[in-house]
């Protein structure tokens, strides 16, 4: 049975969130994104080289993210340079790219992995019908964090989608772009969801001269 927000019981309870971090998650800086992948090599974790780069070049959501298949990501023998997902969350499809060397840490996994178009690219343990839960893509993601003495509560599955998303911001300043990217209905949505503020308002600003 529930309690009512005003009852004694409830006084000596803790929050909810007492001593968790909450609210936006940081992205990944370019040395965290190279610390990570020379650990993933150093341990010969082809499966998590390739789940890490994707998550970072395609910028989707873990929901998303591993129930990609290999269909998506191949064409004839090669990775593709581009693909397109539709959301889960929004039915709407987002396409991204996928560079030189994501492609190749996919193609080395791959070719460990087989399968068919129809099948999962990263599959489940438990079953190999079934893709990699989200549950198991975060807990992979804090072992990565962890491994490179980064503060874990500080990171989280949403780190990977904004990282990429945040440095093309920092690069150019173009939010119709990024909303585009992120596959945002509204560019509000991609404005919170970097943390935009007055302060990088003011840092763009400072670098335009006229």
């Amino acid at each position: 049975m529930s309690h009512s927000q005003y009852d004694p019981a409830l006084q000596s309870r803790p929050a909810w969130n007492a001593g968790r971090s909450v609210g936006i998650k940081r992205p990944l800086t370019q040395k965290q994104i190279w610390a990570i992948r020379f650990f993933l090599d150093r341990e010969g974790r082809v499966r998590d080289r390739a789940l890490f780069d994707l998550a970072i070049d395609s910028k989707l959501r873990g929901c998303d993210l591993v129930k990609v298949k290999i269909g998506d990501l191949v064409s004839g023998v090669n990775v593709r340079t581009r693909s397109i997902v539709v959301q889960q969350k929004t039915g709407r499809p987002v396409q991204f790219e996928l560079t030189s060397d994501v492609r190749g840490s996919l193609l080395a996994w791959l070719e460990c992995r087989g399968g068919s178009i129809q099948d999962f690219a990263f599959p489940s343990r438990a079953n190999p019908a079934e893709h990699l839960s989200v549950r198991q893509y975060a807990r992979l993601l804090h072992e990565w964090i962890d491994a490179v003495g980064l503060p874990s509560a500080e990171y989280g599955t949403h780190s990977l989608r904004r990282t990429k998303a945040a440095m093309i911001y920092r690069a150019t300043g173009n939010l119709r772009a990024i909303q585009i990217l992120l596959g945002h209905s509204k560019i509000e949505n991609t404005v919170r969801y970097l943390g935009v503020d007055v302060e990088d308002a003011l840092l763009l600003a400072e670098r335009t001269e006229i």
